[in-house]
């Protein structure tokens, strides 16, 4: 049996996938944190979302769109997962958080440091008493240093990560990317140490703390950028749509107003995007020989290039150079690319319908594995829709100490 046979039988057995039986207690709210237990979700993990029965997550009133009283906002990021509303702040909602994490192998929250410790929720001492235990916290600043009470939101750690200094166009104020890199970012790092400590666990039974700094990951995003800083390059101004090492790899404007994209990142392609534009003689001139010397007279090459493709509309351009070996692409909008998403055979975009009748589509689970099968995606959670069933089959609880706890509005 070759390799791959054995991945489409272990996907065809699998009940969710390859996380499934694996019970994460996800104490976050807003972005970073709910996107990071989606992706375990998604990965066939049980999700138990513990909120306040006071609202919620606060991204379930994010305007201006609702299904239903639920915001498009926390749609996008919560399928996969169950909610049980607890009152946090009485002793009974207390105890039963600690049960519950008791009762499971991994804990996410992105509550501010020292926020759980202030509300009883001592994270030594549970892990001490559950060695076994990962606990994943995803903060603004990280668990310790001089920043790490400070509160911190996309834009925040964008700023002072220098991403934003890098984003917008030469002389114009800096821009905040166009999505929430800084909590997207932070919530996929997030998976990744769970996942490292998850395979630490199952070698040496003991689990991890893993400290997740939304400010650490916009930095390690920085990339070579960071690099030539370090090796002391200038600082970098905003890039626009271009490239600071290579000049044939930006965006132009065509005959019809649309934008396209080239990546000319090679000789080849350079002489290929050359013959696309009729521009036979400029391999030759000496100002452009090579891509250090198109790199140092890219001010002179640039006008030129933006000229010949004033000849023609953008569709022209990309299908003349993909035909001639120089990756090239519309600049499309998102509706534009979720509809080429539905068309991709790729299951990127999925219907959930709630029991209420709701019916949403959202972009799917990037990760696929070989051979395994379309899933079922669950749709996202009302608010303590839940409770009494994890409370049932976690902890045991009768039907009287059940309804105890509702009439004393410890659960919703």
């Amino acid at each position: 049996m070759t390799i791959d046979e054995v991945a489409e039988q272990t996907a065809r057995t699998a009940k969710a996938g390859p996380l499934d039986g694996m019970r994460i207690l996800d104490l976050t709210t807003f972005l970073s944190g709910p996107f990071c237990s989606q992706i375990l979700g998604d990965l066939g993990a049980e999700i138990i979302k513990v909120e306040s029965p006071e609202g919620g997550d606060s991204s379930r009133g994010i305007p201006p769109h609702f299904v239903g009283e639920d915001s498009v906002y926390y749609l996008g990021n919560n399928r996969n997962k169950r909610s049980v509303a607890i009152n946090l702040k009485s002793a009974a909602g207390l105890s039963l958080l600690k049960d519950l994490i008791a009762k499971s192998d991994v804990v996410v929250e992105n509550f501010r440091p020292g926020v759980l410790a202030r509300i009883g929720i001592d994270i030594q001492k549970i892990r001490a008493a559950d060695p076994r235990l990962i606990w994943v916290s995803i903060s603004g600043f990280g668990q310790h240093g001089p920043w790490s009470a400070l509160p911190a939101y996309d834009m925040i750690v964008q700023a002072l990560s220098g991403v934003m200094s890098l984003t917008g166009e030469p002389g114009r104020p800096a821009m905040r990317l166009g999505i929430p890199a800084g909590d997207l970012v932070a919530g996929m790092y997030a998976v990744i140490g769970m996942l490292a400590a998850r395979t630490d666990q199952i070698a040496t039974g003991i689990g991890r703390t893993v400290d997740i700094s939304m400010l650490d990951c916009q930095l390690s995003m920085l990339s070579y950028q960071s690099a030539y800083v370090l090796a002391g390059a200038p600082a970098p101004g905003r890039q626009g749509a271009r490239h600071d090492s290579i000049p044939t790899y930006r965006s132009f404007i065509a005959g019809d107003g649309e934008e396209l994209v080239i990546t000319a990142n090679t000789d080849r392609m350079w002489r290929g995007l050359c013959e696309v534009l009729g521009l036979t003689g400029l391999p030759d001139d000496p100002r452009f020989k090579d891509g250090q010397a198109r790199l140092r007279n890219r001010d002179s090459l640039w006008p030129i290039l933006e000229k010949s493709f004033i000849g023609n509309t953008a569709r022209y351009w990309v299908d003349r150079l993909m035909s001639n070996g120089v990756p090239a692409a519309l600049v499309k909008s998102v509706p534009e690319a979720l509809a080429d998403a539905e068309r991709g055979e790729r299951d990127m975009i999925v219907s959930m319908r709630s029991s209420e009748g709701h019916t949403i589509r959202v972009v799917g689970d990037p990760i696929k594995f070989s051979g395994d099968r379309i899933r079922d995606h669950q749709y996202p959670p009302r608010l303590g829709e839940h409770t009494e069933e994890v409370l049932r089959e976690r902890l045991g609880l009768n039907e009287a100490r059940i309804a105890a706890l509702r009439d004393a509005k410890v659960i919703n």
